[in-house]
């Protein structure tokens, strides 16, 4: 701090003073910009030029179709002693707040009623480009679209002839392995897991990030091609590997898709494969999972309720080609 001898001497030469900023406060955020985000406006600010590197990585190939106020997110980044990855954050949600902390120097505040989301991160994270960009930036934006704007079930999403299918079930569950699989076999991938519909729409359509899929590490004994892949953080923990999907041309893809039949998926039931009726009172449970201030769960319950007027079925199975052909057979034939 500037001391009181200091104070003094600057006021005798009649100079303005001019004090510093105080330690406490975060570095002084000069650089601005301005993405979309699923097509929602987000107004960047930060000290830092790799912060808004990684921004673009994220939403730069997005374009605007919301006319909302921007979600405001401030980025500061601090100098750190530590050279490691921080760790996995916890998080915390206080009705309008969300608050996670990976440690001192590495944490994130989403303020809803404001529509503003602080973070805080080291030198030593800017390193990590995979855990800033997952953990902090796509986190701090991704919290406010859905709440506000969107309801989001976590559900893969594919398509054939026009008729998008939910692809439903816990972690695990092989929503990311069926979604590549059939987007292998010709049809359109949307998402591997976050199918977000807009609150107060009329339809069921829903949007998902078609530009990247994520794998467990055990999923390259499945597809040879994930081997050379490096390991990247996921919210929930465990490791993955995540892949661009722009890496294969010849792979369809969509930003969003009808959604014509849900399907919760059974790997791990013993007896034949089959596609059978699955109970909509359990569906509507699992999707209602959500965290959201009180007064928007309604339009989020209601957003939910249009979304189970189709067809939900549960795939019980254990051969991916069985699947795959099963599912197309239940476009097609409509059963």
């Amino acid at each position: 701090m500037t001391t009181i001898a200091e104070i003094e001497s600057v006021r005798d030469l009649s100079r303005p003073i001019n004090l510093p900023r105080h330690p406490m406060e975060a570095p002084e955020l000069s650089l601005r910009a301005m993405y979309y985000a699923s097509g929602f406006p987000v107004e960047v600010n930060t000290n830092s030029p790799q912060i808004l590197a990684y921004c673009d990585e994220l939403w730069g190939m997005c374009e605007g179709e919301y006319n909302t106020e921007p979600i405001r997110v401030n980025v500061h980044v601090v100098e750190s002693d530590s050279i490691e990855c921080p760790p996995i954050p916890s998080y915390h949600a206080m009705e309008h707040t969300v608050v996670w902390v990976a440690n001192a120097d590495n944490y994130g505040v989403v303020h809803m009623g404001r529509n503003e989301t602080q973070i805080l991160v080291s030198h030593a994270a800017l390193r990590h480009r995979l855990y800033v960009r997952g953990f902090f930036l796509d986190t701090g934006v991704a919290i406010h679209i859905r709440t506000r704007y969107m309801t989001c079930v976590h559900a893969a999403c594919v398509a054939l002839e026009g008729h998008g299918v939910l692809l439903c079930g816990d972690a695990g569950a092989g929503k990311s392995t069926l979604s590549y699989a059939c987007a292998l076999a010709g049809w359109t991938y949307v998402t591997d897991d976050g199918c977000n519909l807009l609150i107060g729409g009329i339809d069921r359509m829903v949007i998902g990030n078609c530009h990247k899929v994520r794998f467990r590490p055990t999923a390259a004994e499945l597809f040879p091609e994930l081997e050379v892949q490096e390991l990247t953080p996921h919210p929930a923990g465990k490791p993955s590997v995540e892949i661009a999907t722009d890496k294969f041309p010849n792979m369809i893809c969509a930003r969003s898709a009808q959604a014509d039949f849900i399907v919760f998926l059974n790997r791990h039931v013993e007896g034949p494969p089959e596609l059978v009726p699955y109970p909509e009172d359990v569906a509507r449970q699992y999707m209602r999972q959500l965290h959201a201030p009180s007064e928007l769960l309604p339009a989020q319950y209601q957003t939910i309720e249009r979304l189970l007027t189709v067809p939900i079925l549960e795939l019980r199975y254990s051969n991916l080609d069985w699947a795959i052909d099963r599912l197309r057979r239940l476009v097609q034939e409509g059963r």
